[in-house]
């Protein structure tokens, strides 16, 4: 064989691999790493066992899916959020169709903009329990107004609900993995904080200022190798985001919802989310397209990421302006012409 010959072949192996990798990502729901480790990597079911972990923002979406699939993993669960009631209710499903009996859920009602609670939280966590093996930051809320338009209060409640309250719950668990020289602190962001998009200023900056800290804070826990900061990216998924989004006023509530049907099945998110956490990845997309894609492009490709941007977030503006739900409709079409 020639060494031109080997050239030649080396040169349309890599074409192939690289095909491959692309029709992959026309057909994928998270990015190409997350999408490895679920198809050859460790399995929830063999990884999480025994573990203690504590959801927050679990009465609802992402959070109260999350508390249903690790009951069935025989794992201990603190589920936290403001509204009492509704966490009893995860709790009694869980107790239905998971594998755990009234003594491994702890219901622990918490205001994550209440952050002289924190430290008593996480104290009867401990004492119920004894340890936190994992720790998920899923409690939030979106926005859906114009900044011209929108409140300062609106900003402030936003970074103290989102970002500060997230915070403050890592600094009071923290020291506690610290000792034990081992844990898990998942977190879950969004792709608002890798890109940006208009009636979402505030949000974006609270995910934003979330990506950054928890990659900071992965830096300065080097010495902890078992200490483990996973930043959970999710793409539009089915809940009631939109429906609990800040809008122009504090005391203002979303009028227009919209069809929700276009975006990603909650169970699906969290199933890769708990992939994301017996793999110990670091950070991970979770979306279908083409949301993905422009994930990707935000990373990799800014400048047509900002083209695609002000096109779709024209399009946002006037739906929202004329009363619309500001992504439905043109997405469900958007989804419909991609596929």
């Amino acid at each position: 064989m020639t060494w031109e010959l080997l050239l030649w072949l080396l040169a349309l192996g890599a074409l192939l691999a690289l095909l491959v990798q692309l029709v992959r990502l026309v057909r994928a729901d998270g990015d190409l790493t997350l999408l490895w480790a679920e198809w050859q990597g460790r399995r929830p079911e063999w990884e999480l066992t025994d573990m203690v972990v504590w959801v927050t923002g679990a009465s609802s979406g992402i959070g109260e899916e999350l508390a249903y699939q690790l009951s069935k993993l025989g794992v201990s669960l603190v589920l936290s959020a403001r509204r009492v009631d509704e966490l009893e209710r995860v709790k009694r499903r869980c107790l239905e169709n998971g594998n755990l009996k009234g003594k491994d859920i702890l219901v622990l009602p918490l205001d994550l903009t209440n952050r002289s609670t924190h430290e008593a939280a996480t104290k009867m966590a401990l004492e119920e329990f004894g340890k936190i093996d994992i720790l998920i930051n899923n409690g939030g809320r979106s926005q859906r107004s114009l900044f011209v338009d929108t409140s300062l209060d609106v900003y402030k409640e936003i970074m103290e609900l989102n970002y500060l309250g997230t915070v403050s719950l890592t600094k009071c668990v923290l020291p506690h993995m610290i000792e034990r020289k081992q844990g898990k602190i998942v977190t879950v962001n969004s792709i608002m904080g890798i890109g940006s998009a208009p009636l979402a200023t505030g949000y974006s900056a609270s995910k934003h200022a979330l990506q950054g800290f928890f990659n900071g804070l992965r830096t300065e826990l080097t010495d902890y190798p078992g200490i483990v900061i996973s930043n959970i990216c999710p793409g539009p998924v089915q809940s009631n985001i939109v429906k609990n989004a800040f809008t122009e006023d504090i005391t203002k509530r979303m009028d227009v919802i919209g069809d929700q049907s276009y975006k990603m099945a909650t169970s699906r998110c969290a199933r890769l989310i708990l992939v994301t956490m017996a793999n110990d990845l670091k950070e991970v997309w979770i979306s279908d397209q083409p949301y993905l894609l422009i994930a990707y492009l935000w990373q990799y490709m800014p400048t047509w990421a900002w083209w695609l941007a002000g096109k779709v977030g024209k399009r946002r503006i006037e739906n929202f302006k004329s009363g619309l739900d500001a992504d439905s409709s043109y997405m469900i079409a958007l989804k419909k012409k991609y596929k």
